[in-house]
């Protein structure tokens, strides 16, 4: 019974991992069309792709036996997120791709490093503890990525830069292999995920309490490249708003004049 009940928990943390992988579609059609990344992160999304790579090779039968659903599912999670990031690199502003170009480079090190020296140099349960260990810590820097686009909340009353999707399948997701690491006895499964699964908590309580506010017009006065944003914008349209009235009042004094010229002939 325990078998099945953890089958069915690692089938739909397949699923959910899945609508995971592929709820930041939305985020990256906005970018393609807009050709900008603007305030989004490209961080959770290298740190993705870094847990996707060592949860794939853990989860493989000379690495870590029975664990060939965890397989699956970050084998095609890291397709996914080679795709997010290329595009995320061809649309980012200089600064920001020279980082992301960074955390790619860091990404296949680690990624490399941690193949060859559990190939090489370690057998049996050592290789196990090591590439579990490995991806322990990187599926916790995972889910704390988008620890930085939280602060962004807080700070701007805002959950632009927070879509609900993502938050959503963190937490289920999350919670789906926290169960399925329980119910295996695997602590380089369920410590992550039950990290998780708390953090998408976080960002879901987040999301209700700042829910109506998704654009840059509920961002608070302050400091701050979104604030200085929202002025400028605010003294065009006011210095757009004063030439509309110059030109009304222009065009009032006219009409005046026209009509006084015309009753004196």
């Amino acid at each position: 019974m325990e078998h099945i009940a953890r089958f069915f928990f690692g089938v739909s943390g397949n699923v959910i991992a899945l609508f995971l992988f592929l709820s930041p579609v939305v985020t990256f059609w906005r970018i393609i069309k807009r050709k900008s990344t603007e305030d989004f992160s490209g961080v959770p999304y290298n740190m993705t792709l870094l847990n996707c790579l060592l949860s794939a090779w853990y989860g493989l039968p000379f690495v870590s036996p029975n664990n060939i659903l965890v397989t699956t599912i970050n084998g095609a999670g890291s397709a996914i997120e080679v795709i997010y990031v290329v595009i995320f690199l061809i649309f980012a502003e200089r600064k920001s791709r020279l980082r992301m170009l960074g955390l790619l480079g860091a990404v296949t090190a680690i990624f490399a490093t941690v193949v060859l020296v559990s190939l090489l140099a370690l057998h049996g349960n050592a290789r196990k503890v090591f590439c579990g260990l490995a991806a322990t810590v990187f599926s916790i820097c995972m889910y704390a990525s988008p620890l930085s686009i939280m602060r962004l909340v807080i700070k701007t009353k805002s959950v632009e830069f927070m879509p609900f999707l993502l938050s959503l399948s963190v937490f289920l997701c999350g919670t789906s292999w926290f169960i399925y690491g329980l119910l295996g006895n695997d602590p380089f499964i369920y410590i992550p995920n039950g990290c998780g699964s708390f953090l998408g908590l976080v960002q879901l309580i987040l999301y209700a309490i700042y829910r109506k506010n998704k654009g840059p017009a509920a961002t608070p006065a302050g400091k701050g490249d979104t604030v200085d944003e929202v002025e400028d914008a605010k003294k065009a349209a006011a210095g757009v708003e004063m030439a509309e009235a110059k030109i009304k009042v222009a065009d009032t004094v006219a009409t005046d004049e026209s009509a006084a010229v015309a009753a004196q002939v």
